[in-house]
């Protein structure tokens, strides 16, 4: 059973200087699972977790996990300058983008980021846009086809605009040598929120053997393997989650399966996980404020798709705590929506739960990864605040709630800026 980090009577604290809905997250959790996951890779000596800045991008939180080691994984250049404001240089950050602006790729460079090809043909563009390559550039794999492992779990890389193809990976690696490209990194991402430990040891041995196969036959010194992310989390109350040590030793076998007797065993292993570091230390909290009873019944909150997108998006379940009231029976069917003008605003359909009354705090769980990072403005809504709990049980602001006067910053139109401007100071915005 899921178990909020938090208790009613620490957010009825909280809500006192910081309204409702706002996103928190639990400095303790994410420091231990930081530490577990440096502890189920420390066989490989040059292993480092680059987090994924898309899944989280607050700065405070990427200070954390910078002190316990990490990197991080950049998809743009906002991104990287994030990361470097933060601390981070050179090899600290890994650029992996698709679709890459030039201006990416000079700003990447600028800063010694390690660079992650998705496609052969950003090869001449790179060359086009910064001049001289840098010494070390990795390659994004697509093996097409189906990744199907034994409990089930199936993702179709063969439909996904990421990557090369095997035939491109050579011919990528020998193009890069000729260019004067010295060490070289190889990188796949095949499936998403895997919920086994299967995973990570399949995908390793796959990218082993290609490596192997590289280096024989292009003579390309390989330093890394990056396997990416996909890890999951059990969203589900009755799911197991992923044990990482298992995990740390399925790859670590395949590691000396493979890797050892080519004489590769310097190989470091990096992976690029948002969702395993954060996903369950955060979460979104938000109050009762209607009740509705016509076909369905229906619990309005506060906070809406603009603060979770995901279960409007693509129907996905996050676990409801009612604070307070986790001892009671779930004997209420509801719907739990918030006010957008969209039908599937909504972060629970037909989600038993204990009754709940106007006032009450929805704990909505594993929003740590890809919950605030999602968020948008339609409807004029405003993002809202993210806290942090610390271990010594004090809360801190990490991030400011969104207001008016920010929502319209950017309008490009002096009469109508100083009329709300008016507004807002009528108003004491």
């Amino acid at each position: 059973m899921k178990k909020a980090f938090v208790t009613k009577q620490q957010i009825e604290e909280i809500t006192k200087k910081y309204p409702t809905p706002f996103h928190i997250y639990d400095e303790k959790g994410i420091v231990e699972n930081a530490r577990a996951v440096y502890k189920a890779f420390s066989w490989n000596k040059g292993f480092r977790e680059y987090f994924a800045v898309k899944a989280t991008p607050n700065p405070v939180i990427m200070q954390l996990l910078m002190k316990e080691g990490c990197g991080f994984d950049c998809s743009s250049i906002t991104e990287l300058m994030l990361s470097k404001a933060v601390g981070a240089s050179g090899s600290q950050i890994m650029f992996s983008s698709n679709d890459t602006p030039a201006e990416e790729y000079q700003y990447a460079q600028e800063i010694g980021a390690t660079i992650n090809l998705d496609d052969i043909t950003h090869i001449e563009f790179l060359e086009e846009t910064i001049g001289e390559l840098p010494e070390t550039i990795s390659c994004r794999f697509n093996p097409g086809g189906l990744f199907k492992m034994s409990n089930g779990i199936m993702d179709n890389p063969g439909d996904s605009k990421y990557g090369m193809t095997q035939g491109q990976m050579f011919d990528a690696y020998r193009m890069l040598m000729k260019k004067g490209v010295k060490h070289f990194g190889i990188h796949a991402f095949l499936a998403s929120n895997t919920v086994t430990n299967e995973y990570y040891p399949m995908l390793a041995g796959q990218l082993f053997e290609l490596a192997v196969r590289l280096h024989k036959e292009t003579g390309a010194d390989i330093r890394f393997i990056n396997l990416s992310g996909g890890v999951g989390i059990p969203y589900q109350p009755d799911q197991e989650g992923n044990d990482i040590a298992a995990i740390g030793e399925g790859v670590r076998k395949q590691y000396e399966k493979i890797l050892t007797p080519e004489g590769m065993g310097d190989v470091a292993i990096y992976t690029e996980m948002g969702r395993f570091m954060l996903g369950p230390y955060g979460a979104l909290v938000t109050k009762a404020i209607h009740e509705k009873h016509i076909y369905k019944e229906y619990i309005g909150v506060d906070a809406c798709a603009v603060n979770l997108m995901r279960p409007a998006m693509y129907g996905a379940y996050h676990h409801i705590t009612v604070l307070g009231k986790e001892n009671a029976p779930c004997d209420h069917v509801y719907d739990v929506t918030g006010s957008l003008c969209e039908n599937n605003d909504k972060f629970a359909i037909d989600r038993k739960l204990p009754r709940i009354e106007m006032g009450d705090y929805l704990f909505i769980h594993d929003t740590g990864a890809h919950g605030f990072s999602m968020g948008y403005n339609y409807n004029g809504k405003l993002w809202s605040a993210e806290l942090l709990l610390r271990k010594n049980g004090e809360t801190e602001l990490i991030r400011r709630a969104e207001t008016p006067r920010d929502y319209f910053a950017t309008f490009d139109c002096l009469p109508v800026y100083q009329k709300l401007d008016q507004i807002m100071k009528e108003r004491n915005m």
